[in-house]
């Protein structure tokens, strides 16, 4: 059985990651908890907790972890080492731009082809990312190009309509990015991400700040 993460410590990972690979390429090779805390402004204890649990070795006396391992035990243990495919449904503004985006390849996930419902996109390519038809998506192509995660990027009126096929289609996980929560058996791992949400949070806190300014 693997590690169970808090949802707080997986948000903290990819941030230890970020810092340990900078600082890697500057030439470290030991660090500390103290050091990680200091340089993501976090609190010690909390730092010294999370690296215990996915650490794979232990410190050296006055040095600390080695930064080579600590990357490898995150990566690891975020999924990152193991390459994991992906369609993509819904080749809209946001669709398109995730296709085209680079950087899932260093979180280990492949966006294998995209699904559209418009005859005008279909056997085109966005990026390298071929596009279908809405309709050939189902389990046995799903097999074919051995993928486990279903993102969705429709409208949020369409968004359970498409998780329903998905799940159909025997998918096993979910990267909804539609405004809207679906639901799903709970076998089937779900992440709702409400960009709107995301955006009223910072506006509010930004509305906060200009307040506090006058």
């Amino acid at each position: 059985m693997g590690t169970l993460l808090t949802k707080n410590q997986l948000r903290r990972l990819p941030n230890y990651l970020h810092l340990l690979k900078n600082l890697k390429t500057s030439g470290m090779k030991y660090i500390s908890c103290q050091t990680i805390a200091d340089c993501l402004d976090l609190n010690k204890e909390q730092v010294r907790k999370d690296i215990a649990l996915i650490s794979s070795t232990d410190g050296v006396p006055n040095k600390g972890r080695e930064v080579s391992t600590l990357i490898n035990d995150i990566e690891t243990i975020l999924g990152y080492k193991t390459n994991t495919n992906a369609v993509l449904i819904g080749a809209g503004s946001l669709g398109t731009a995730l296709c085209y985006y680079k950087g899932f390849e260093n979180y280990g996930l492949n966006i294998v082809a995209a699904f559209d419902k418009y005859p005008s996109n279909i056997g085109k390519k966005v990026g390298n990312v071929p596009l279908f038809n809405i309709n050939e998506l189902d389990a046995k192509f799903l097999a074919e190009l051995n993928a486990e995660i279903g993102i969705i990027c429709v409208p949020d009126k369409f968004a359970q309509e498409v998780a329903d096929q998905l799940i159909k289609s025997n998918i096993q996980a979910i990267w909804n990015l539609a405004p809207t929560k679906i639901n799903a058996p709970k076998d089937i791992i779900v992440l709702d991400s409400d960009l709107a949400s995301a955006l009223a949070v910072l506006s509010h806190e930004l509305y906060l700040k200009k307040q506090e300014e006058k």
